[in-house]
């Protein structure tokens, strides 16, 4: 894949990424505004998390991981790809129909072992209600996965990236209409979760038609291939169970503290924005591209991309670090500052956001290392570098907590990202060249945070004019969108003169995308 056509390929992900977010940002706001916080909501979000732990297992965790590398290498030697995606598919669908049945059944000790604290009260008895409903949203959106990830490896990036709009469309449709005709919000809410499914299932299914991914229900069948990719898939699984771990950890020490969850979980979703738009959409588009170069023993290339992602990845999130870490507040009081949420809130929520700011690089690093390891079907590796970071992650969010209290789960995930980016790069050494940056790399990295210092500090000059009118009813969203703007031209214009990019680069894969 020659730069352009990754840089087009991360611009494309990463815009659907983008388009998810804000989309996700508008729903969570309807959620709010027409349910409001209580029991309907508490058990909703409970109910809704169940789906998405396991998805992240099943889908996110060992399908990217695992399938994704073998089916590529198969599609670029021409080894009956189709043959390998159709014993996946048809496997995977019987795993997640006896863990839909299971849970439906047994969905009260699900919740219980999820959510405990609503034993003994309403929220219990809705949770096991909405998570009836909604679970089999996993059966649905996991087969999506499979799906995006055989598109992907082809090269189609834009149907499998856009797949994830489509819950946040139905949602707010869903909620809104139910809202104007004076139905019953939470029962459209709720139902409309799988049928979201259905529709991020058809449309990567008929994506994946046109692509001549052409994939039919039959037996399943226990090829080597499934035993294979079984193998490489559970330690995938298990890694990924380790980062839920390590969220489930950082709750539980914010529990103890009061609003704690809240300012934690609104410092996230900023912070969430630059992570999904460039990390996710990196380690998407690399995947594929270095397992077919390593299949064709292409060394040279595979080092080529590997440097361009990261090129690419750093010039964008820099910056988007600086930011966080210089204009937090700017950014927290605009958004969420209203109604319920203080001027001292919106504080709180700023210094978390700063501290999450700082790992960010971290985050999206961790995303451009791993694929290293997963295009040669090493899921094993990264496993136990998760297991450290989880070690990590566990003893400072707790040891911190007795000391300087309710930031100490925002300063173990930092630390623990850097960690875990620490041993993946030393670990990757032993791949030779191929997972070291080339000299391109290593000219302008520097550059990038060069131009990322001088956009922060025209950034805070700015704040300090502008800071005036981010507190008045009506100019607040003018006012950040101006700062925002500073930022984005300080930086490009900086960054072309100190040669740390060429806008040109990123003119022709807009134009490659479009």
């Amino acid at each position: 894949m020659k730069p352009i056509r990754l840089m087009s390929g991360v611009l494309t992900v990463g815009f659907w990424t983008l388009m998810s977010r804000i989309l996700g940002v508008v729903r969570e706001v309807l959620i709010l505004g027409l349910i409001g916080p209580g029991p309907v909501m508490d058990a909703f979000v409970a109910a809704f998390r169940l789906p998405n732990m396991f998805r992240r297992f099943f889908a996110e965790g060992a399908f990217n991981a695992a399938f994704v590398p073998m089916f590529s290498k198969k599609y670029e030697a021409g080894e009956d790809p189709l043959g390998f995606a159709r014993d996946a598919m048809n496997g995977l669908a019987l795993v997640l129909l006896a863990l839909t049945a299971l849970a439906m059944i047994f969905m009260p000790a699900l919740v219980w072992a999820t959510a405990g604290g609503f034993e003994g009260s309403e929220r219990f008895d809705l949770t096991v209600g909405f998570g009836r409903v909604v679970f089999p949203y996993i059966l649905f959106i996991s087969l999506a996965a499979l799906f995006s990830g055989a598109l992907n490896a082809t090269g189609h990036f834009a149907a499998a990236a856009a797949a994830p709009v489509l819950l946040n469309i139905f949602v707010i449709a869903a909620m809104g209409w139910a809202a104007f005709m004076g139905g019953d919000v939470v029962m459209a809410l709720i139902w409309t979760v799988p049928l979201a499914g259905v529709a991020q299932l058809v449309l990567v299914w008929i994506a994946a038609e046109r692509a001549g991914v052409r994939l039919r229900v039959a037996r399943p069948r226990f090829t080597p291939d499934m035993r294979r990719l079984i193998v490489v898939a559970v330690p995938a699984a298990l890694a990924s169970g380790v980062m839920q771990i390590n969220l489930l950890v950082g709750q539980q020490v914010a529990s103890h503290f009061e609003k704690a969850v809240g300012w934690l979980y609104a410092a996230d979703r900023l912070y969430q924005l630059p992570l999904g738009v460039v990390g996710i959409a990196v380690g998407i588009v690399l995947l594929p591209d270095l397992s077919r170069r390593l299949k064709a023993e292409d060394d040279t290339g595979a080092r080529e991309a590997f440097s361009r992602a990261g090129e690419i990845s750093m010039a964008l999130t820099i910056p988007a670090s600086v930011a966080l870490v210089v204009i937090p507040l700017p950014l927290v009081s605009v958004l969420f500052q209203r109604g319920a949420t203080s001027a001292d809130d919106a504080a709180a929520m700023a210094i978390a956001v700063a501290i999450y700011g700082l790992g960010l690089p971290a985050f999206v690093l961790q995303k451009l290392l791993q694929p290293l390891f997963f295009a040669r079907e090493d899921t094993r590796s990264p496993f136990r570098y998760a297991v450290w970071a989880m070690a990590v992650n566990a003893v400072l969010a707790i040891g911190l907590a007795q000391v300087i209290g309710w930031i100490a789960p925002a300063i173990a995930t930092t630390v623990a990202g850097w960690v875990i980016v620490f041993l993946l790069a030393r670990g990757g050494r032993r791949m030779g060249d191929v997972a070291r940056f080339d000299a391109r790399f290593r000219r302008r990295i520097w550059r990038i945070c060069l131009a990322a210092v001088v956009m922060g500090v025209i950034l805070w000059a700015a704040m300090l004019v502008i800071g005036p009118f981010l507190g008045m009813p009506g100019l607040r969203y003018i006012a950040l969108i101006a700062l925002i703007c500073v930022g984005i031209v300080s930086y490009f214009a900086t960054g072309q003169a100190l040669g740390a990019f060429r806008l040109s680069e990123f003119k022709l894969a807009l134009r490659r995308r479009r």
